[in-house]
């Protein structure tokens, strides 16, 4: 017996063995199950079915989403990963449904159950998705504690600097409280910022509490913008915190700086006045101007009384310059100027006495005559007078100001001053009577060339001529006169020191000379 190639014995012919099972029938709950399962995004769909390698890659899939999400970011998973994402599950749950609609289910009783598994395992992207949120949120928190911390620590490091170069770290501080407040008012940061506000408070007008007023007032007016950027509900009774302090720090400042002669003083007053015209602080201002004028009155009788003088002709522009309708105080500060101003026109009798002892002669004729003509009522403007012809003397004759004049006139001694020259002049004297007078010019007279004044037997006032003359009588004793051109020719006057004596008669002759440049 044999067999043929064919397989054919007898005339009978055997099929041929197969080479795969016959597929499974089509099964539409298997298809969904698998779908369902792979949307879970750890193709457990495939692994129904068996196909491991298809199962690894949404593994990885998966595994790449978690590298990219995780840990959790305020800003959240970026927008194309997850659609990237989004997409594949869709198309692993397709192609799973595919697959699955014919493929033997051998790791489940019946695709039936599996479809039910793939429902409740959908559960897991979803609370994935929640937990992220959770987490998503929770990182948003620390962000902005952390942004909180820094405008903290910001404030914290300005508070060790003085205001005009912390200024700029304060502003940025408070943008940070303010941001956190308006756009996250229900974060944990946000719920902290009031505490946080009132240490700012106290930081920025920390120079206030260790009474450093003048350097507390700029940051108390910073602190009065406050409003404009964080909103006064927020702020609450911080509002108005400084408002009191800055009107404290303004009066003391000023005060302070009025009692001790510096300048910057009205300006605050004035900002003290306009801005809390009803405050207590207001109401210190008026008085403290009266107490300066008084106390600088009282100084022009000290040791420097020209300054105390010249304090009281400031006090009196400065205090008009006050702004005090709002407060009610103009007419008393009004009062208080013109005290100022008598008192520094009569004060200046004190200060050209001081001028004249100080040998400050110029000075001392400028003063006296100003007193002079702005005091024409004054019980030393006689004196005042005298002394500023003393001092016009003096500045010729420096001996002639060793003793202050008096108002004394007179005397037994006759002097005759006579005007040998083209130029009307003026004839001062002093000694033990002071005094003044004015000779018109002589006519007929001329200049003497500075040769001929030298030459022997020069005599002027001797030719016989109408001299312009006037005698006056004076003690006996040192009498020094000085002879100056009122115009004319003569620039520089001329001097003579007479020593009076009892039984004579003397003649004073003023003239004219020229030459060498002169």
């Amino acid at each position: 017996m044999s067999w043929d190639h064919q397989g054919a014995r007898d005339g009978f012919v055997v099929p041929p063995m197969p080479t795969a099972p016959p597929p499974a029938p089509a099964s539409p709950w298997r298809a969904v199950a698998v779908a369902l399962l792979n949307l879970s995004g750890l193709g457990l769909g495939y692994a129904v079915v068996r196909r491991w390698g298809l199962m690894a890659v949404c593994w990885i899939a998966t595994a790449i989403l978690l590298l990219v999400a995780l840990p959790a970011d305020p800003d959240g998973v970026p927008g194309a990963a997850v659609v990237l994402y989004l997409a594949f599950l869709a198309l692993a749950a397709a192609h799973g449904a595919f697959v699955g609609l014919r493929a033997r289910s051998a790791l489940l009783p019946s695709a039936l159950v599996a479809a039910v598994l793939g429902v409740v395992l959908l559960a897991v992207p979803a609370s994935g998705v929640v937990l992220y949120d959770g987490a998503r949120d929770e990182a948003t928190e620390r962000m902005l504690l952390d942004r909180l911390d820094r405008a903290d620590e910001l404030v914290e490091r300005s508070g060790k600097q003085n205001f005009a170069t912390a200024e700029a770290g304060y502003r940025r501080a408070l943008a940070s409280y303010a941001a956190l407040s308006e756009d996250h008012p229900d974060s944990r940061a946000a719920r902290r910022v009031p505490d946080r506000l009132e240490t700012y408070y106290e930081t920025v007008g920390a120079p206030y509490a260790r009474k450093d007023y003048c350097s507390a007032v700029p940051p108390l007016k910073y602190l009065r913008t406050v409003p404009r950027t964080v909103d006064e509900e927020q702020l609450g009774d911080l509002a108005d915190w400084p408002d009191d302090r800055l009107a404290t720090s303004l009066y003391e400042c000023a005060a302070a700086s009025l009692s001790g002669g510096s300048e910057g003083w009205t300006t605050q007053f004035d900002e003290l006045l306009s801005t809390f015209p009803r405050s207590a602080q207001a109401r210190k201002v008026e008085p403290a101007v009266r107490n300066a004028v008084d106390e600088t009155v009282r100084s022009v009788g000290g040791d420097d009384p020209c300054a105390a003088v010249q304090r009281l002709d400031g006090l009196d522009t400065q205090v008009r310059g006050l702004s005090g309708e709002r407060a009610g105080v103009a007419d008393a500060l009004g009062k208080d100027a013109d005290r100022a101003s008598d008192s520094a026109r009569s004060g200046a009798y004190a200060c050209g006495v001081d001028q004249y002892k100080d040998k400050k002669f110029g000075a001392a004729v400028t003063t006296m005559n100003d007193f002079a003509k702005n005091n024409p009522h004054h019980k030393n403007r006689a004196r005042a007078q005298k002394i500023a012809i003393a001092a016009e003397v003096a500045q010729t004759v420096p001996a002639a100001g060793k003793r202050l004049p008096t108002t004394a006139s007179g005397g037994s001694i006759a002097v005759t001053v006579k005007n040998d020259s083209p130029d009307e002049i003026t004839v001062l004297y002093t000694g033990p009577v002071t005094g003044s007078f004015n000779l018109k010019a002589c006519g007929s007279c001329t200049s003497y060339s500075l040769g001929s004044t030298l030459g022997i037997g020069f005599k002027p006032c001797s030719s016989g001529k109408n001299y312009p003359q006037r005698t006056i009588h004076l003690p006996v004793g040192t009498t020094y006169f000085v002879h100056k051109s009122r115009s004319g020719t003569g620039k520089s006057p001329a001097s003579d020191t007479a020593k009076l004596s009892p039984g004579y008669l003397y003649t004073e002759c003023a003239y004219t000379t020229t030459g060498f440049g002169y």
